[in-house]
């Protein structure tokens, strides 16, 4: 057959261009129908394009990189003709490197591999107290020097004996582990030397330290002895500050509380990396939250070099112009009224508690997040107005849920949405939700996954946030934010008790929602949060 050129299609509504981020051929190629030829970025995603036609590749009319609009050539095949390799091509573009493996997964613009930081933490770190990796006896040639360089265990060490582990001054020993071997260490305060710390803890010291040169039997026996002087000396300690001496819980090196731990759980908080800043060594509340933020706000995040470059220019282009077009365009337009409520959702953190052990629910990720979508579906039912578009002309009311996800990607903010999300069930949603998520980090998701929204959710609590101002994806006329879920002081049956308490944060365009919508609307949402078992109307 003749030569046949492939002009970029519209691939989304109303795509008027592309970026060119990788080519999957090169000239020579031979090609079948439905192969994929070229990932390209639009305005919304990432998306694979597919040949139209058999033959072999005789030309690529544009470069990685380049910016195209829709209806021009990009590449040419020929069934007849041979492979050209070697050759420059038409309109001075360069042939893609052989070198460069294909993937489906290759970002236009890969982020550099920067270590990830230590958590921020508001005192002394802890010394974990597992035993040291054993060295890699042939490092990788890629590896890095600082992890070829890793130190071996000390070949003197007993072979059942616990690991000899440095302890801070503001550490206590408290003995050993049976199962790991790994030496129980308590934190008490940082200004307080081994000279001062109570006999107790000293004994408990000297015996952990004895234990880790003695036999296996004799480590236990230590350990056990160590424990009980560790609780008494934490006794002691309480008693010092005149407050009714309780027993803390030994877990690791974890002195904690039942209440503490099941806190720890909600926020899916591993107590093991919380720095305890509370008598003894114990961990408080205060200390779980606080290193639930932190970790929230600080996971996955790189800390790169400032580097001897001033300033760094960023052409604004594909998600990133779309993203500000949108916001302008919805920011200026739509008259936007927010409203705020308190909420306690200590049911609701229940209820995700029994979702996470219930059989149904196993390998799928269960999350506040969950319950608050099902909210809103319940919510928009009873107040249908929030789910319509606003179009000069009329008001479109729409008679089923397409719910929005505001997504934080690599490629900056998306909001794809779940079709018909009214006929789904609790773990339809949960599974929606998921896969929703892990395409949008992949920088798969399609343009058609992001359009025919009717109502948006935020969840910026994973930030650490406790609420904010959303603006409106375009089209729609509510968007609802879910800030942190933490404990707060609470009034119930008139006694202030600690309560697990969220605070939503909603904008709407006053043009198609009034006031007392919007309200009747945002209450629906915090009743179902509070009380879960709503959702069985």
């Amino acid at each position: 057959m003749p030569a046949a050129e492939f002009p970029l299609p519209d691939v989304g509504e109303g795509l008027t261009e592309a970026e060119i981020v990788q080519w999957r051929v090169a000239i020579g190629d031979e090609v079948t129908v439905d192969q994929v030829l070229v990932e390209i970025e639009t305005a919304k995603s990432l998306v694979e394009l597919p040949s139209p036609f058999a033959g072999t590749v005789t030309g690529l009319l544009v470069s990685e990189g380049d910016t195209v609009e829709v209806g021009k050539p990009i590449i040419r095949v020929d069934s007849d003709a041979q492979a050209a390799s070697g050759t420059e091509q038409p309109g001075g573009a360069t042939r893609v490197a052989d070198s460069v493996p294909a993937s489906p997964d290759v970002q236009a613009t890969p982020p550099a591999a920067v270590p990830a930081p230590a958590p921020v933490a508001q005192a002394p770190a802890a010394p974990a107290a597992v035993a040291p990796a054993p060295a890699q006896q042939t490092p990788p040639p890629a590896a890095p020097a600082a992890a070829a360089a890793a130190p071996a265990p000390a070949a003197s060490q007993p072979k059942h004996a616990a690991p000899v582990q440095p302890v801070a001054d503001h550490a206590t020993v408290v003995g050993t582990d049976e199962s790991s071997g790994a030496v129980l260490v308590g934190y008490g305060s940082a200004t307080t030397s081994p000279s001062r710390r109570k006999p107790g803890a000293r004994r408990a010291a000297a015996l952990a330290a004895e234990a880790s040169r003695a036999s296996s039997a004799d480590a236990v026996a230590a350990a056990e002895a160590a424990a009980d002087a560790a609780e008494d000396s934490i006794s002691q300690a309480v008693e010092a500050q005149g407050t009714r001496p309780r027993k803390a819980v030994v877990s690791g090196i974890v002195l904690a509380k039942p209440p503490i731990r099941k806190l720890a759980k909600d926020l899916d908080v591993d107590l093991t990396e919380v720095v305890p800043t509370g008598l003894a060594g114990e961990v408080t509340r205060d200390d779980v939250i606080r290193h639930a933020k932190q970790a929230s706000v600080f996971r996955n995040i790189e800390t790169p070099e400032w580097g001897d470059v001033r300033r760094e220019t960023i052409p604004v282009k594909g998600v990133r112009k779309a993203i500000a077009k949108a916001m302008t365009t919805s920011k200026f337009t739509a008259p936007h009224v927010s409203l705020f409520v308190d909420v306690d959702a200590t049911r609701t953190m229940e209820f995700v508690g029994r979702l996470k052990s219930s059989p149904t629910f196993a390998g799928v990720k269960v999350s506040p997040l969950l319950v608050f979508a099902k909210a809103v579906i319940w919510a928009v039912r009873r107040n249908r107005s929030v789910n319509s578009t606003w179009t000069d002309q009329e008001i479109i009311v729409h008679h089923f849920v397409n719910l929005g996800i505001a997504a934080a990607t690599p490629r900056g903010l998306i909001v794809p949405n779940i079709k018909d999300a009214q006929d789904m069930s609790l773990f339809e949603l949960a599974k929606a939700l998921e896969d929703l998520t892990l395409t949008a980090r992949d920088g798969k998701t399609t343009p058609q996954q992001m359009a025919d929204g009717t109502v948006t959710i935020t969840n910026i609590g994973v930030f650490g946030m406790d609420t904010g101002t959303p603006i409106l994806n375009p089209g729609e006329v509510a968007i609802v934010a879910m800030g942190t879920i933490k404990p707060k002081p609470w009034v119930v049956d008139g006694e202030v008790r600690s309560r697990m308490v969220t605070t939503i944060g909603a904008s709407f365009d006053h043009r198609v929602v009034d006031g007392d919508v919007a309200s009747r609307f945002v209450h629906d949402i915090a009743s179902v949060l509070e009380e879960p078992a709503l959702l069985l109307d």
